[in-house]
């Protein structure tokens, strides 16, 4: 269904490629430039459900989206809500699944949702202040009122309550990888892929990045230069992939002192112990230890840059997940 002509409905796509865009802003953005958009968020589960609380799509005024709230069992009827939502100029509280009113609609996992439909107001200054809060790698929440649907963003983690939706934006996960080798390549191709920006630090290296690769920074300076400079918060993880022991010594000892959540090293199991000895000869304590995967990776028996790589990036999506509620 379409906004600005209810009788007519696009085809929905054959394929769910609208499921594989995680970062709505961009999406958001254009729909904004072109028309009236509207925004769906997942507000309630009841029982299983295959995405988490909180997610969310975007919809287009002529029918596009972006992102998705459930399996593929709700979307196509989101979207004609949605559309509904904007022309009517209503939010609307949608309910599906196992004892929902909604009986032509049932869900795979046998659970129930509730989705929070609105025509998403002034989404230019939507997006606009959440790209500056993300640039700034500030965590914000955003505020819905039930009713209206009118928005307010608020700095850290701002609580829901009986008048309003909370959905809290936190920087995307970023990955400072140190080397310039294959697998280091590897792990910049690919953690975009899952929504991990990557910082490369490559000491003496070129002065320009490897072309086609989308990098959130890159640091070919000397590595005491390069980590004196480096910002590492919380949703940072830091691995070192250079095969020189000198190097991923000092990168550890730094970001193990630092609020990065997760820190590797690119080695062998043989020299485990040693390693670690010398990081605690240089003042890395029993609580920073933790924080260390040696040698890096999940164990997945990968031999490949692109096999490392995963086995690397699922590390540190796992230890991600397992920190937050």
């Amino acid at each position: 269904m379409n906004a600005l002509n209810p009788s007519v409905v696009p085809a929905w796509p054959a394929w769910p490629d609208y499921a594989l865009v995680e970062d709505l802003l961009p999406s958001l953005r254009e729909y904004a430039h072109e028309g009236r958009v509207a925004l769906a968020t997942l507000v309630s589960i009841d029982g299983p459900s295959p995405r988490p609380l909180h997610s969310e799509m975007a919809i287009a005024a002529d029918g596009r989206v972006a992102g998705y709230v459930s399996g593929g069992c709700v979307e196509a009827a989101v979207a004609e809500e949605a559309a509904m939502a904007i022309a009517e100029g209503r939010p609307r509280l949608l309910d599906y699944g196992v004892g929902s009113p909604v009986l032509d609609i049932q869900l795979s996992c046998g659970g129930r949702i509730g989705i929070f439909v609105r025509e998403l107001v002034e989404p230019s200054r939507y997006v606009n202040t959440l790209t500056v809060a993300r640039r700034e790698r500030r965590t914000v929440t955003v505020l819905t009122d039930r009713d209206t649907g009118a928005w307010d963003i608020v700095e850290a983690i701002g609580p829901a309550d009986d008048r309003h939706y909370a959905r809290i934006q936190r920087p995307p996960l970023r990955l400072v990888a140190v080397g310039g080798d294959p697998v280091t390549l590897a792990v910049a191709h690919l953690a975009p892929l899952l929504g991990v920006e990557v910082v490369l630090l490559r000491p003496h290296g070129p002065l320009e990045p490897p072309a086609g690769v989308p990098l959130a920074g890159y640091d070919s300076r000397s590595l005491p230069a390069a980590l004196a400079d480096l910002l590492l918060d919380d949703r940072t993880a830091v691995y070192s992939l250079s095969h020189d022991a000198e190097v991923d010594h000092a990168v550890a000892t730094h970001a193990l002192h630092s609020d990065a959540f997760a820190v590797g090293i690119l080695g062998s199991r043989n020299k485990i112990g040693a390693r670690v000895e010398r990081l605690r000869d240089d003042g890395v304590d029993d609580d920073e230890l933790q924080k260390l995967h040696l040698p890096a990776g999940l164990p997945i028996g990968a031999q490949t840059p692109h096999g490392i790589a995963l086995s690397i990036l699922a590390q540190v999506c796992q230890r991600d997940r397992a920190r937050l509620p």
